[in-house]
């Protein structure tokens, strides 16, 4: 059987498969196309400006290793003129985060880029470990979600950057549409298919990976060889994202189009202006200045509940 070419440059044998789009690419021409989508995202999207301070979100992982690589890739190739950064969060997982935070301080010699490590223990006094033994296992993602939010916007505070990147690919967006769909929670829709966020207090995040997939992201990686940490979560085997996940792959192994299709979907929706005007207005948390619509942020109604020993009537 010959080998099959290139569709691209019809030259070179084609040595893997775009799930996303199906074509058969050689190595260079695979670099090609998906740098060339994410430039594209950027620029189409406006996500930054010259002179920009931007931070990387650099969890060691797969999606933000490869987002590192290629925003400084893209930095010099199409002098974006960005000042990068990478900015950890440590949340306090023995035997997991400490192990990937070892692979970030790597990419940090590897790229040449500034790092920033903030802590669950420094900013709240608690470590991931701590709140599972007094949570359990069944409701800590909401802790660590909401927590990890904030530390990043601290930590992007505390490097002074105007903008925030994350590794969020078109599979994580899909999967958050599919967990809004699920709770009811249609006005989430819009903010969580966006691909940058904004309000008056926070500093800007955007998602270059809007409209990349988790499996190409994977790809790029091992055909790059670049270094990562793949280990999941101690954590996360009960987290209701899972779910959503394997529902998401199932419908991606009928219809390769789905998790765009679903993020489109999400984009779609719209809340009628009555339904807008009921909506909880923004405003900032009284004890610790974060944006809340409440008197006080969720993270800080969590720290309540842990420090007084009632983490569920926190949650409730």
């Amino acid at each position: 059987m010959a080998p099959k070419i290139c569709v691209i440059c019809s030259a070179e044998r084609a040595v893997l498969k775009r799930p996303k789009t199906g074509q058969q690419l050689c190595r260079e021409c695979f670099y090609t196309v998906f740098e060339t989508e994410i430039h594209e995202a950027i620029v189409d999207n406006n996500l930054f400006a010259r002179g920009d301070k931007v931070a990387i979100g650099a969890s060691g992982g797969k999606d933000s290793t490869v987002l590192a690589h290629v925003m400084k890739t893209l930095n010099e190739r199409y002098d974006y003129g960005l000042e990068l950064f990478l900015l950890s969060v440590d949340e306090g997982i023995n035997g997991y985060r400490d192990d990937s935070l070892e692979t970030v301080k790597r990419n940090k010699e590897q790229y040449q880029l500034p790092l920033l490590i903030v802590s669950y223990e420094q900013l709240y006094g608690w470590t991931m470990d701590q709140i599972v033994e007094e949570v359990g296992l069944k409701n800590n993602c909401t802790f660590c979600g909401v927590f990890r939010r904030q530390a990043l916007d601290r930590g992007a505070a505390m490097l002074k950057v105007d903008h925030i990147v994350t590794g969020h690919n078109a599979d994580d967006i899909a999967e958050t549409v599919l967990m809004n769909i699920l709770r009811g929670d249609i006005a989430r829709l819009q903010r969580c298919t966006a691909i940058k966020t904004l309000t008056d207090d926070s500093i800007p995040r955007s998602k270059p990976f809007k409209y990349t997939y988790e499996k190409e992201i994977v790809m790029y990686a091992y055909y790059k060889k670049l270094d990562y940490f793949s280990t999941e979560c101690t954590y996360s085997p009960n987290a209701y994202r899972g779910y959503a996940r394997v529902f998401l792959k199932d419908l991606e192994s009928i219809r390769p189009s789905a998790i765009l299709d679903i993020i489109h979907s999400g984009e779609a929706f719209e809340l009628r202006e009555e339904v807008k005007s009921k909506m909880p207005v923004q405003s900032n948390c009284e004890r610790c200045g974060y944006i809340s619509s409440n008197k006080l942020c969720k993270s800080c109604m969590l720290l309540d509940g842990l420090n007084k020993g009632a983490p569920r009537i926190a949650l409730g």
